[in-house]
């Protein structure tokens, strides 16, 4: 059951009650069982004094008899005055006592000294009442061959100083229980300083705050304890900030995704509108004129093969992005000799630049092995070139492949107009056009370095675009080798 005016108190001051009150208990107990070990030591010291004149005075009447006893005690009144001497019969009876003048006719047997004496040889009894006298005697009896010898000294200042015991472990207890006291007080202060800080930590750890301690701790088992205790819940609690941060940071990569997604729709609905609308007029007008020439029919024909394309091409382009972002983990790689790639995009496309009036030239190193995907990064050279020929308006287009340690740069060049500074951040956007009309009339989508992005990240690359000084785009690819 608890003690209601200790548990208010602090739990420090409460321990250092306890360690007191143990203290004095081990004290107290020591201190009773010191003072009868003295107690005990003084009356067996005189205890002995005693026994030696009785062995004495057994010796004379063992030599003179008994008839003149009272003599024998002359020899030791120096030592012992007042010393009382009594001769007893072993039946218990008063033969000789120097203190009476009428013995007592009472039986001694029952005496603790004369018990002791008959039992066992010796005995004595510290502190007794004589009735025969009236007084107080220390009691010492020895037993001889048919006699007992009993001396006794009153209790006078001398005895009682005699067989009273050395206070001084007393003094020194005292100053040991001070001692100890004070050493508890300053270790229960330790041990309270840390309880506290544990109570202040477990409440804010409650209520969920963020704890940086950077208190120090002694270097005990204890202080390491409490340091431990803090550090992990600190290290949770950053654990746990941090997977907040990424979930918000996920939830918010989420919401961009559906926000793009959504964009790109509504991208995509925006740019279907007008080859379809192209597509929806050519027809209502053949079949409003079913007699149109035949040179007009063959006219709304070929718009209509020409949107329809466009739309192919916008559908396919489509296609590859979403593949690209829903399927990463999906999409076959395999060890590829990057310059042959190129170079069959080349072959693939020179009949086209020269239909421009354009060249293509390339500088590829002699071998070059990426882990990739054969279409997908056929795509991106086809884009970059087909780019540079529809848009660039100049007369070459240069490739330049060049391989290093871990990996390799591909540029691809043209010595075209370029674009304007303010447009260069954004080309890589979807459905970004510099010339909007310009790049429908060419049958562009828009799409198409947004493509090239995307694949080169997927193969762990990097691409970037840059004017260059002659005129024209200079777009630079990195992708890992192996």
């Amino acid at each position: 059951m608890p003690i209601p005016f200790l548990s208010t108190m602090r739990y420090s001051r409460r321990l250092f009650l306890w360690l007191v009150g143990y203290s004095l208990l081990m004290a107290v107990c020591f201190t009773v069982y010191q003072y009868r070990r003295e107690t005990l030591f003084k009356a067996e010291e005189l205890n002995g004094r005693l026994q030696m004149v009785n062995e004495s005075i057994l010796a004379e009447i063992d030599t003179a008899g008994i008839n003149r006893p009272i003599t024998l005690a002359t020899p030791y009144r120096d030592v012992f005055p007042n010393l009382r001497i009594s001769v007893i019969s072993l039946k218990g009876n008063i033969l000789y006592d120097n203190t009476l003048d009428t013995l007592p006719h009472s039986n001694h047997l029952s005496r603790e000294e004369i018990s002791q004496a008959i039992a066992h040889g010796r005995g004595y009894a510290v502190h007794r009442h004589s009735v025969s006298t009236g007084s107080t005697y220390f009691y010492a009896a020895t037993r001889g061959a048919g006699y007992i010898v009993r001396t006794a000294v009153p209790y006078s200042l001398s005895v009682t100083a005699m067989l009273r015991p050395d206070y001084g472990f007393l003094f020194f207890m005292a100053a040991v229980m001070l001692l100890m006291c004070g050493i508890g007080f300053f270790a229960t202060r330790v041990i309270g300083h840390y309880i506290l800080r544990l109570k202040l930590f477990a409440e804010k750890a409650e209520r969920g705050e963020q704890i940086y301690d950077t208190e120090s701790f002694p270097r005990d088992e204890l202080g390491d304890i409490v340091g431990h205790i803090i550090r992990l819940y600190a290290s949770m609690m950053s654990s746990k900030a941090e997977a907040e941060r990424e979930h918000q940071a996920a939830l918010k990569e989420q919401e961009e995704k559906v926000q793009l997604k959504r964009r790109l729709t509504n991208d995509i609905n925006h740019e279907l509108k007008t080859p379809l609308a192209s597509i929806q007029a050519c027809i209502e007008t053949l079949a409003a004129h079913p007699d149109l020439p035949a040179a007009q029919r063959t006219a709304f024909i070929n718009r209509c093969a020409s949107n329809a394309a466009r739309l192919k091409k916008l559908l396919d382009d489509v296609s590859s992005i979403t593949r690209m972002e829903d399927g990463v983990t999906v999409i076959a790689k395999e060890p590829l000799p990057l310059n042959a790639v190129i170079a069959d995009v080349i072959d693939d496309m020179q009949p086209k630049a020269e239909d421009k009036g354009m060249m293509i030239t390339s500088h590829l190193d002699a071998a070059i092995t990426v882990n990739g995907n054969r279409q997908l990064l056929s795509s991106v050279f086809h884009n970059l070139i087909d780019n540079a020929i529809a848009y660039s308006g100049g007369s070459e287009v240069t490739i330049t492949c060049q391989a290093f340690t871990t990996t390799c740069a591909i540029t691809v060049s043209d010595d075209g107009t370029g674009v304007s500074p303010e447009h260069l951040p954004h080309l890589f956007e979807r459905f970004y056009r510099v010339d909007k009309g310009r790049s429908r009339a060419a049958g562009g989508t828009g799409l198409g370095l947004a493509i090239v992005k995307n694949a080169i990240l997927i193969h762990g690359g990097t691409v970037a675009v840059e004017l260059r000084d002659e005129g024209g785009l200079t777009f630079t690819i990195t992708l890992p080798t192996i």
